[in-house]
């Protein structure tokens, strides 16, 4: 038997795309980047950086490319028929790359993401592009953890949503006080596991060991 796919409403004005600015052309960005290299002391025309705003402005078409998707439109295609499937669904170690908002150094890390269906699932691949297109703006981990299960509990609407992130921060490695390798961890619940601290406590005790 086919699975019933079910579409869902996208309420764009919370949770959509990214800001509605107008961006600068290309050129202009190329030559923001020129400044940033004099800045820091260095000849933006000397052969070895001659290059390097292109290639800067591309790498950040990459870095950023978050905010030209809507996660709200990653999850509106969901499946009813679930054989009876009645228990959380989880995605732990996504892998995320993204950039702090307050200083444009990356902070990398791993994100874990449940949720507990209601009337309908979602594909699982949709759940890491959710966290990938947050991951690709610039961000902080706080409102990046929010944003996720925030959108996954406004769209899917489940009994509720878990997500842990945990992320070593450059601009604390590499600047400020210095300290490498420190992990930062950030969490948001909502629903039954923000109510019920059986099911808080185990969807943590699935990101630990995968028991």
């Amino acid at each position: 038997m086919d699975a019933i796919v079910k579409k869902m409403p996208t309420p764009r004005a919370k949770l959509g795309a990214g800001p509605n600015i107008e961006r600068p052309s290309r050129a202009e960005a190329e030559e923001a980047v020129r400044t940033l290299i004099a800045w820091a002391g260095d000849d933006a025309t000397r052969e070895g950086l001659v290059d390097t705003p292109k290639r800067v402005v591309k790498a950040y078409d990459e870095f950023f490319n978050g905010y030209d998707e809507c996660p709200i439109d990653v999850l509106s295609r969901t499946f009813e028929e679930v054989g009876g499937y009645d228990d959380i669904v989880m995605l732990r170690d996504i892998d995320v790359y993204s950039h702090c908002e307050h200083h444009m150094v990356p902070f990398l890390g791993r994100a874990h993401v449940a949720y507990l269906p209601r009337d309908s699932v979602v594909g699982i691949s949709k759940l890491a592009r959710v966290v990938e297109i947050y991951a690709r703006r610039l961000q902080t981990q706080e409102t990046m953890s929010a944003q996720i299960g925030d959108t996954i509990h406004s769209v899917l609407k489940p009994h509720g949503v878990a997500v842990m992130i945990e992320a070593v921060h450059q601009c604390m490695s590499l600047r400020g006080v210095q300290k490498p390798n420190v992990a930062t961890i950030t969490t948001h619940f909502t629903g039954i596991f923000k109510e019920d601290p059986a099911q808080q406590e185990r969807f943590l005790t699935l990101t630990r060991n995968g028991s």
